[in-house]
């Protein structure tokens, strides 16, 4: 039998089954060679260290022959793309991203811009006219490579300067701190950086939140994560740049119309990373209509092939569109139903009732679990954006260490955070419900809570996290005062509030679709 190989690119023809294609080239490899081989959709070049490569690594090491593969699959990155890898003047520069088989969403490790030095980020600032992009890209790159490759934390506030003198004040600083570290010499070596990413990478699948994200979602170990180094596109070189994430549908709510965040002259972890108040999809689509409208032929076209609600990240670049993930999106357990019985309705999917009531919980199914909404006629102290629907109460906590805590003391806990990173899901596992000052459809904390469950409100306004207290105008809310949220509508409450449970009929719908399954099968 001819052995797959190690590294595949996003356009080679593989013959095997798409499942076992997945589980090989994990979840965003997957994606990645799924838009662009099978359906010709706007994917950069790049390729995936399939996840055979993981627990080999973690034994030995990144061994030479997968380095002389590596460095083959480059060069061809490299003729396509018409620039070098670590060239002085106009740099080929690469994004290495985890991506498992089973959906882990950030939990992994991803760094962005590889092959930046100090000497082709001034050269990038000439040759763009824009010292402020090229300046912020080496300096992202210069602050991941110190947290994901050498885990130091360098307890920057989020955000980056918008000023050049600022800017190169922050890369010194950044770069002194790196090449201070015992393995920091080969900073300016943009191989050495690329192998060291790849490696981090392949680590962080036994980081301890990757590991406590597993256990709570159930996710299986398998073989670990793969690897997928790609061309860089930038969505923060201009005006007419920007980032976002589209769901075909509201994975919230389910009603079927796009929506998602957008950022203009961003990056892709400004969105994601939950430290930013993003804009609505809509934003994009007014500033560019010709660019939205191909992301909308691209949903069409993944939710088909899917049969399901799909999210996709997405980077535009001087006003031409790039995908660079697709999946099946996490929903909630209120948008669950409606997104069934809807694909089944609308006929252009193919979804058959019997499929459908499949991909429901049996929980909800039968009948045991209900969402809790509120139900008040109290005026909400603050409000954001609802993310994840039902209402939560709970004793204020912030801090996820102290969340678990109070949790096994048997409190019931709201976890509150300027943003939520991957290192707090032991916390949001235990939390009743989950508020976030920034952030939004995308973000950390709204991914995980709909995946889990909790009711979620994100990008709250007019209210000011400090240190361990919540200041709302005059008020301020410390560790176990008593809050409510409503992640349907966003409002904020204080004290508690009422709440009722309120017949779903898209879950009767789906319920009906499995009695009719069991009734045939026992006539």
């Amino acid at each position: 039998m001819e052995s797959t190989p190690a590294v595949s690119f996003f356009d080679f023809g593989h013959p095997e089954p798409h499942a076992r294609l997945r589980a090989r080239l994990g979840g965003k490899g997957f994606s990645l060679w799924l838009m662009r081989h099978e359906l010709g959709l706007p994917v950069p070049p790049g390729f995936t260290i399939e996840t055979g490569q993981c627990q080999p690594y973690l034994r030995d090491g990144l061994r030479e022959p997968l380095k002389r593969d590596i460095e083959q699959a480059m060069a061809v990155i490299e003729r396509e793309i018409g620039r070098r890898f670590g060239d002085r003047s106009d740099p080929l520069l690469v994004s290495v991203r985890s991506g498992a088989a089973g959906s882990m969403p950030g939990m992994m490790d991803t760094v962005l811009n590889v092959g930046m030095t100090r000497a082709n980020a001034e050269a990038l600032a000439e040759a763009t006219a824009n010292p402020v992009f090229a300046l912020q890209s080496y300096l992202r790159f210069l602050v991941a490579f110190a947290s994901t490759v050498h885990g130091v934390n360098l307890g920057r506030p989020p955000g980056l300067p918008d000023d050049v003198a600022t800017l190169r004040e922050d890369i010194a600083a950044v770069r002194s701190a790196i090449l201070a570290l015992p393995a920091g010499a080969s900073l300016d070596d943009p191989w050495a950086q690329l192998f060291d990413a790849i490696g981090a990478v392949f680590r962080s699948w036994n980081s301890p939140r990757a590991v406590a994200y597993r256990e709570r979602a159930h996710v299986e170990d398998a073989n670990g994560t793969a690897v997928t180094v790609q061309a860089m596109v930038f969505g923060n070189l201009d005006e007419r740049s920007g980032t976002g994430v589209a769901f075909t549908r509201n994975p919230s709510t389910g009603e079927p119309a796009p929506c998602g965040d957008f950022l203009f002259c961003a990056q892709g972890d400004d969105v994601v990373g939950g430290g930013s108040r993003t804009l609505p999809l809509q934003a994009f689509e007014q500033a560019m209509p010709d660019a939205y409208r191909e992301l909308g032929a691209a949903m069409d076209r993944l939710e088909i092939y899917y049969r399901d609600m799909c999210d996709i990240e997405f980077t535009v670049e001087r006003g031409r569109l790039w995908l660079l993930q697709a999946r099946v999106g996490k929903r909630s357990p209120l948008a669950a139903p409606r997104i069934a019985v809807d694909l089944v309705r609308e006929g252009r999917v193919g979804l058959q009732p019997v499929e459908a009531a499949a991909r429901i919980d049996p929980e909800l199914l039968s009948g045991v679990t209900s969402i809790a909404r509120a139900s008040t006629d109290d005026a909400p102290i603050a409000g954001g954006l609802g993310v994840s629907p039902g209402s939560a109460t709970g004793k204020i906590v912030f801090d996820p260490d102290r969340a678990v805590e109070l949790a096994e003391a048997g409190e019931e806990v709201l976890l509150v955070r300027r943003e939520t990173s991957p290192e707090d899901v032991h916390g949001m596992g235990v939390a009743k419900g989950i508020l976030t000052t920034l952030g939004g459809m995308m973000s950390h904390a709204a991914v995980v809570a709909r995946a889990w469950g909790v009711p979620a409100v994100c990008g709250v306004v007019d209210v000011e996290i400090d240190g361990a207290s919540l200041r709302c105008g005059d008020v301020v809310y410390r560790e176990g005062d008593i809050l409510s949220i409503d992640g349907d509508t966003g409002a904020v409450y204080a004290g508690t509030i009422a709440s009722r449970v309120a017949a779903d009929p898209y879950l009767v719908t789906l319920r009906e679709w499995a009695l009719s399954v069991t009734d045939r099968a026992h006539a």
